[in-house]
């Protein structure tokens, strides 16, 4: 195994993206402690890899280390991806905890990933706090963006979609997301140059027809029409226009 090429065109194409995003939503600052939730996929994983070279490069001083959550699933093999993680000198902590089990039990219908997610984000939140970190990392990009804003236009009648910087109900994390102006298949293309160790989700993955499985055909589908949809999609949350919507409670239409 070696070392990835961290100077890539397409890694040095994504990194400028990060770049951005950090700048944008003000995503890390001056001694922020930063904790990458890394999945074993390879959004996360590609993310931990740049945002090291960031910090390398960056001004300001603030420290990285990834968490990777053993949920016990069948064939979560984790020895290559740890050290894959040593050989890049990146630490990665591993927290074990069976929610495996848990979500088999209680989902009946076969559609695990809300439980999961749930379980999964409550003890990522709890790591956090415990340890200390000011700042949580998530490895969501571009195309995860677009499809939550159409699942939730077209399944929940809400006009909203993964936020760049969240603070957490209770107070307790600030969640960022420094991949929102990353296509997916960029993502792609560099995982397949670098060809680094990838732990599949085998809970996840033995699921079929998914609503999120819907937006991404309908995206894909729509980008054979238009080539530019994501980064026309990206540009339209960015210049929301609260008098050309129909939301009383961000403008006052009673007193035009």
């Amino acid at each position: 195994m070696l070392r990835v090429n961290r100077e890539h065109p397409l890694a040095i194409k994504i990194r400028k993206q990060i770049t951005q995003a950090l700048a944008e939503y003000n995503m890390i600052g001056e001694n922020d402690k930063v904790m990458i939730c890394v999945s074993g996929g390879k959004d996360s994983s590609i993310l931990s890899i740049l945002l090291d070279e960031i910090r390398k490069r960056a001004e300001i001083n603030f420290s990285i280390e990834a968490v990777i959550l053993d949920q016990k699933q069948p064939g979560f093999q984790i020895a290559e991806f740890k050290n894959w993680f040593e050989l890049e000198k990146i630490k990665l902590s591993v927290i074990e905890r069976d929610t495996y089990s848990i979500v088999l039990d209680k989902v009946k219908n076969g559609v695990y990933c809300s439980l999961c997610s749930k379980l999964r984000r409550a003890i990522l939140y709890d790591h956090a706090f415990a340890k200390s970190f000011n700042k949580m990392a998530l490895g969501h990009h571009r195309d995860d963006v677009i499809e939550t804003t159409l699942l939730n236009l077209f399944y929940v009648g809400q006009l909203s979609t993964m936020p760049a910087k969240l603070r957490s109900d209770d107070d307790r994390n600030t969640v960022i997301r420094p991949l929102v102006f990353v296509a997916e298949k960029d993502l792609i293309q560099l995982a397949n140059a670098w060809n680094f160790p990838v732990i599949p989700c085998n809970l996840c993955g033995s699921q079929q027809g998914m609503k999120r499985q819907k937006m991404k055909k309908l995206i894909k589908d729509l980008e054979t029409d238009i080539p530019n949809l994501g980064a026309s999609f990206t540009n339209a949350l960015q210049n929301a226009k609260p008098s050309h919507l129909l939301d009383h409670k961000l403008f006052n239409f009673k007193d035009l």
